[in-house]
């Protein structure tokens, strides 16, 4: 089995219950996510009026800790704050399993992901990084990459280009493959020239959801078969995510289409990319067929979506478990 690192920002999500109306007074988007000061984070949460779940979160921090579940040997590098939230994140990861050698902690508070979800299931993100956009390059060691196989990167980081460089040097020097998941659309849309350089020179697999594909591509979500192509012309595994309609693997000339497992409501979209990367991560760490690791991802990311925030049940971790066991 590969050994897959993580890269990311280890962020506490906060979840919150709300009707399309509340988005009326909050800047951006409706499913996408935007960076805010902590102060205007703090603003929109005095609105809210409930209690918020708090559960560990960040794009790549998902889908480590989902891998480490699995029973994926996992690392994660990130830096979290020197306060209760960061602690817990550490010993989160602990308890799964992964190893937590590579945490750097900070000076101040960890981040923090607001998560607005809508009766439809949808989610839209307000984030404040803390102590997870403080993390710099020369806080990354050779030991952090020593005896792993694999790069896991999250698209966040192209905000922190000196990090993310470096991880990517470290990684050549390693022989580690890489793999990038383009985050969100907002972050497409600012970093498009970067992001090309950053798959075509440093990257073997690229994750993507159809909106985050169409604005890297400027060509509608309807086709996304297309935009696969063009991703794969830089990545040698190039992966859109489809929600309900599944998900297409572009792999040299031959384009995978990979059905979506269904389910009877959806509750939360909250880490569904995040968990389908784990599944499909998983898969290929253990020498499995694309076919066979895109069905993993599916299960993983239709699990999650039945949930409130990026978690699984217990007994829904032991249903995946017997499942990958009996195939």
């Amino acid at each position: 089995m590969k050994k897959i690192i993580g890269l990311g920002s280890p962020i506490i999500d906060e979840i919150a219950f709300v009707e399309d109306v509340f988005l009326e007074n909050v800047s951006g988007s409706k499913g996408g996510m935007e960076l805010l000061e902590e102060s205007a984070l703090e603003s929109i949460k005095s609105d809210i009026g409930q209690e918020l779940v708090q559960i560990t979160g960040g794009s790549a921090g998902n889908t480590i800790f989902a891998l480490a579940r699995l029973g994926t040997q996992t690392s994660f590098i990130g830096k979290i704050g020197n306060c209760a939230s960061g602690n817990f994140y550490k010993e989160s990861l602990a308890q799964y399993g992964g190893s937590t050698q590579s945490f750097k902690i900070g000076n101040i508070p960890n981040g923090k992901c607001l998560s607005l979800v809508t009766p439809d299931g949808e989610r839209t993100m307000r984030t404040s990084l803390g102590a997870a956009m403080t993390l710099t390059e020369d806080e990354l060691t050779s030991s952090d990459f020593e005896g792993y196989d694999h790069l896991h990167i999250e698209g966040f980081l192209i905000l922190n280009k000196n990090v993310l460089l470096k991880a990517l040097d470290l990684a050549r020097y390693y022989k580690l493959t890489v793999s990038f998941d383009l985050a969100s659309f907002e972050i497409v849309n600012q970093t498009k020239s970067e992001l090309v350089e950053i798959l075509k020179n440093h990257v073997d697999m690229v994750f993507a959801n159809e909106d985050e594909a169409a604005a890297f591509t400027q060509l509608p979500s309807s086709q996304s078969e297309e935009s696969v192509k063009i991703l794969n012309e830089l990545c040698e595994t190039a992966v859109v995510k489809l929600g309900a309609k599944g998900s297409l693997i572009g792999q040299g000339n031959t384009i995978i289409h990979s059905e979506a497992i269904p389910v009877k409501e959806v509750i939360d979209t909250t880490g569904a990319g995040d968990f389908w990367a784990a599944g499909f991560l998983h898969g290929w760490a253990n020498n499995h067929s694309v076919e066979h690791s895109a069905r993993l991802g599916a299960l993983m990311g239709a699990t999650v979506i039945q949930n409130h925030g990026g978690t699984l049940t217990h007994k829904q971790w032991d249903e995946i478990m017997k499942s990958i066991q009996t195939r």
